[in-house]
């Protein structure tokens, strides 16, 4: 145990890999944990077995974790709240604990998505259906299954509050696992929501037999076009440097435990989009992410062949070979646009 602050109760609501992975740490903190499942029959199994039977087979979790299907009392308890549940369901569930939760809440999202109706980012959701509670968002290279393994892992607690900053800094410290701070929710939010695009473009280019030279092309470009659209919301392109930027962005584009990555290389096996999200079975971020970047950039008039390349192919059945293609043949543009402004 390396916590050496007060105690805490803290809820994770989800019990996907990832928020395994955080009341996992928690717990090892010597804090008051519970994760919430809506699957009364998976709590049960969770709980017998010491293990996410579904998502982090094979490594012990910490007897301290209580896995509960009652949100209710969790919420209630809880003085620190993780969602980490995809952002299709997020609003849902914001709606049914906004009866247990007040301002004195620290509210933390660690979803990596866009809500399709609104544009939001899931901070904004959270002002949106709450109106209260600290917000902070939690964002950067982690693969959880890593963090599972105790390998060496850094991340980004991003909120304009101070000392909500550095409680998250605090809960979560671990000798394997280093908490930065950053005010830039937007940025930081944004970036983890963009790179789901372009690491299925990477599989994709992977399953197809394109080389390290095509892959760092294809990782510098993707950042190009995060930092443009960053800029053209009004936010900070440098945050995309960090990170929950180019950090998040690298990791993603090369590693086979992302799912967004394992998305694209299948779709670049020759698997339709319908037979892929069928054999990996867990949500996917990007591919909604795609159409709804892609509707931006035009409504922006904002420069994303990429994007617009990922768009073509999921949903316009574009071959794959003729928009790559049509990449390489794209405007010769400056390399690093802001420093050429």
């Amino acid at each position: 145990m390396t916590y050496n602050g007060d105690l805490r109760s803290v809820a994770v609501i989800g019990g996907g890999s990832f928020g395994t992975a955080i009341a996992n740490i928690v717990a090892d903190n010597g804090h008051e944990v519970g994760v919430w499942l809506r699957d009364k029959v998976l709590v049960e199994q969770f709980q017998t077995s010491g293990e996410n039977l579904k998502y982090l087979p094979g490594y012990p979790l910490n007897p301290n974790i209580q896995f509960t299907n009652d949100l209710a009392g969790l919420c209630t308890r809880a003085e620190i709240i993780f969602l980490a549940i995809p952002s299709k369901s997020f609003r849902p569930v914001l709606q049914q604990i906004k009866p247990y939760v007040s301002s004195r809440h620290i509210l933390v999202s660690t979803a990596k998505g866009i809500e399709g109706h609104s544009f939001m980012l899931m901070s904004q959701v959270i002002e949106d259906e709450l109106g209260m509670g600290r917000i902070g968002v939690l964002s950067g290279p982690n693969l959880a299954i890593e963090i599972a393994q105790r390998k060496l892992t850094a991340t980004v607690i991003a909120s304009k509050d101070k000392a909500l900053v550095k409680t998250i800094q605090t809960l979560l410290s671990q000798p394997y696992f280093r908490v930065y701070g950053n005010a830039d929710v937007f940025g930081v939010e944004l970036g983890g929501a963009l790179k789901n695009i372009y690491a299925i473009a990477a599989g994709m280019a992977d399953a197809l037999g394109m080389g390290e030279n095509t892959k760092g092309m294809l990782i510098t470009r993707s950042l190009a076009e995060m930092s443009r659209m960053a800029e053209k919301l009004g936010g900070n392109p440098a945050t995309f440097l960090g990170l929950a930027g180019v950090g998040d962005l690298i990791v993603t584009c090369s590693s086979a435990l992302s799912r967004n990555y394992q998305l694209g290389h299948l779709l670049g096996e020759g698997l339709s989009l319908e037979q892929a999200n069928t054999k990996l079975n867990q949500t996917t971020e990007g591919v909604n992410t795609v159409r709804l970047i892609r509707n931006k950039a035009l409504e922006m008039a904002l420069y994303m062949p990429i994007v617009s390349a990922m768009y073509a192919i999921l949903y316009e059945g574009a071959d794959l070979k003729s928009i790559v293609d049509g990449l390489m043949l794209g405007e010769h543009a400056d390399d690093v646009e802001f420093v050429s402004q």
